[in-house]
């Protein structure tokens, strides 16, 4: 019998403070942390990743129980998270940190990713094509712990300007 070992996701949705306040709220989340992946750089500090050159993005990093959320659910929040259209951009966090990205753990997460990314595209949601890429997901970095629950930590309900 499996003892339940947690599942993970990844996603990038802009910045990570809000997104990671998000996730957490959702039952069967079992742990979120903001970090970095997807670029070239090892254990990079946030001045590097905000600087644009490390192709790293901002990523939150769920451990879940699938018993109690799904891995579509998840997807779906992501979507709901942010603006899937804007290239590199979330509102006035701008450069390739802050991109649409759903980074898939096994190829059953990556098959839903792709799914739910046609879905919401065709959805008439959004006047303009979905952009959010689907990689591989790589070495995650957890971000400074000043980072993590960010907003909690600091009285915020949000990130919004």
């Amino acid at each position: 019998m499996n003892n339940a070992i947690p599942a993970l996701a990844t996603f990038g949705a802009g910045c990570f403070w809000g997104v990671e306040a998000q996730f957490r709220a959702i039952p069967g989340v079992l742990d979120a942390a903001v970090g970095y992946t997807g670029g070239d750089l090892d254990d990079p500090s946030y001045r590097q990743v905000c600087s644009g050159k490390t192709g790293h993005a901002e990523v939150v990093q769920l451990q879940f129980d699938p018993r109690q959320v799904d891995y579509a659910t998840l997807l779906e929040v992501f979507f709901d998270s942010h603006n899937p259209t804007t290239l590199n951009r979330q509102g006035p966090d701008v450069g390739s940190q802050y991109r649409s990205v759903i980074f898939y753990h096994d190829q059953g997460q990556r098959a839903q990713a792709e799914v739910a990314k046609r879905q919401v595209d065709r959805s008439g949601r959004w006047p303009r094509p979905v952009v959010t890429a689907i990689e591989v997901a790589q070495t995650f970095y957890r971000a400074e712990e000043y980072h993590q629950q960010y907003l909690a930590k600091n009285g915020l309900g949000h990130c919004r300007l």
